[in-house]
């Protein structure tokens, strides 16, 4: 029975996904229980750069300069996630909670900006019987804000939460199958909303958005609950001088390279993000790709995400170093961009759907080997794991945001000179705006290589002088 038992225990755990991310501290049903808050910032993050974009231009008729300015401020506050995880790590209240507290009101901001959104939407597009455009700019502005607001919370205190109680074998683990969740959580989201809103009204619209609010808050009060234990707390030690934000980042950045991590995240996040609004573009303008041809690049992007993932976690538990990993995923990148350059001149649309997948890959690895550098960095002083989660997070998204800009502006202003002529009659073509974009994107992958570089060979030396104490105290 004891050899059955211990035989069932080892199948389970080879076949169950993620399965040896559990441990003591942090068993799989708690785990996967917390995992869900990342599936309500998935849908968020769908309804805010892709459901709610394309309904306030198409079905609602709002400019896009207006749009482009809602999409922006979730982007504007991206930095401030470093203040929330350094507030979530010397949070005190007298139950000891420090990483709920602040899951829970970024769970209702995120509620309430979904919850008011929609209405504010109709009144914006002049879907009211007095004239109050400026009112509906006001209120879209404040669900806008309250939703991005909701979602930086919610993400940093989570994985705070997450990395506190994982142990230091299965915090890596715990990094792909939470960015898992991220991915599967868009993904299933956008599926169903679109579906939800295939026969677009403006019922519809308020319903379906109302709808994702009330999911929000069922998925994350699930996630959070009995989740950190309760440590009372003396009265004393609650009114006890609190650490300066400042005097945090000051001990942070001093006894780990971080600033250097938070410009690979930076540079890397910008590179592979400037393709995001163009790659579906580019394959039915230049190739004549079909409208059904092209959605099918998300799922090639899902997929190469998700191998990406799947190496990242085997490779992270044999012991890889994580930023050699980084390095990997870039290189990936560097070849899916040549692959997607070359697709036009080639006319090769299997070249383009597999320089799509690769971009996944890259993406995908660089991610989880960046997000894995910032969760298991030593932390001291004032500083914590929420901080160091938070300034990721603020890296990551404000790097997301300003790439998406960059590559629709630079693509515009590229064609609208080519097509005058400006550039010569060779670059006369709608293709020259894309190629200028994913050529940036390779130079700035190698400007991230150069970036990368350091931390790599400070591993590397830790290593050796490791190796070298340890033979050194070999009995001769």
């Amino acid at each position: 029975m004891i050899f059955r038992a211990n035989l069932l225990k080892t199948l389970t755990s080879k076949a169950l996904p993620f399965a040896d991310a559990a441990s003591e501290g942090l068993p799989l049903k708690q785990l996967l229980r917390l995992a869900l808050f990342q599936i309500s910032v998935g849908m968020a993050g769908v309804m805010l750069l892709g459901t709610l974009n394309r309904v306030m231009i198409v079905e609602l008729s709002v400019q896009a300069s207006i749009v482009a300015g809602m999409i922006a401020i979730p982007v504007l506050i991206a930095p401030f996630r470093a203040i929330l995880g350094f507030q979530s790590d010397n949070y005190r209240s007298a139950i000891g909670w420090k990483r709920v507290p602040y899951l829970w009101f970024g769970t209702m901001w995120q509620f309430g900006g979904l919850a008011i959104m929609p209405m504010a939407l109709l009144v914006l597009a002049g879907d009211s019987a007095i004239d109050a455009t400026g009112i509906g700019q006001v209120a879209a502005a404040v669900a806008f804000l309250l939703t991005g607001l909701g979602m930086h919370m919610t993400q940093t205190a989570g994985l705070a939460l997450a990395a506190d109680r994982a142990s230091d074998d299965t915090r890596t683990k715990v990094v792909s199958l939470l960015y898992v969740m991220y991915l599967l959580g868009m993904a299933f989201s956008a599926l169903i909303i679109g579906t939800l809103l295939s026969d677009y009204s403006a019922l519809r619209l308020v319903q379906v958005v109302q709808g994702a609010a009330v999911v929000t808050l069922l998925l994350n009060v699930i996630a959070l609950w009995k989740q950190e234990k309760l440590s009372p707390m003396s009265k004393a030690e609650r009114t006890a001088p609190k650490p300066v934000f400042f005097t945090a980042w000051a001990d942070f950045s001093r006894e780990n390279d971080v600033v250097r991590l938070v410009t690979v995240v930076f540079l890397g996040t910008l590179a592979f993000n400037m393709q995001d609004v163009l790659l579906e573009p580019y394959g039915g303008e230049i190739l004549g790709l079909s409208v059904s041809a092209t959605t099918l690049l998300t799922a090639m992007w899902a997929g190469g995400a998700l191998i990406g993932l799947a190496l990242a976690a085997r490779w992270l538990s044999k012991g890889h170093d994580p930023y050699r990993l980084c390095g990997r995923g870039i290189l990936f990148g560097i070849v899916a961009f040549a692959a997607v350059i070359f697709s036009s001149p080639l006319n090769s649309p299997v070249l383009f759907f597999a320089g799509a997948g690769l971009i996944g890959l890259g993406s995908g690895l660089f991610a989880v080997s960046t997000l894995t550098a910032a969760m298991t960095v030593p932390v001291s002083g004032a500083a914590g794991r929420g901080l160091a989660l938070g300034v990721w997070g603020a890296a990551q998204a404000t790097g997301a945001g300003i790439s998406i800009f960059i590559g629709g502006t630079v693509r515009d202003l590229v064609n609208h000179a080519a097509g005058n002529g400006m550039l010569g009659e060779a670059l006369a073509t709608p293709a020259t705006g894309y190629s200028v974009v994913y050529h940036t994107e390779i130079g700035l992958l190698f400007i991230t290589l150069i970036a990368l570089g350091p931390l790599v060979r400070t591993t590397a030396l830790t290593t050796r002088e490791s190796v070298k104490l340890e033979l050194t105290e070999f009995p001769t």
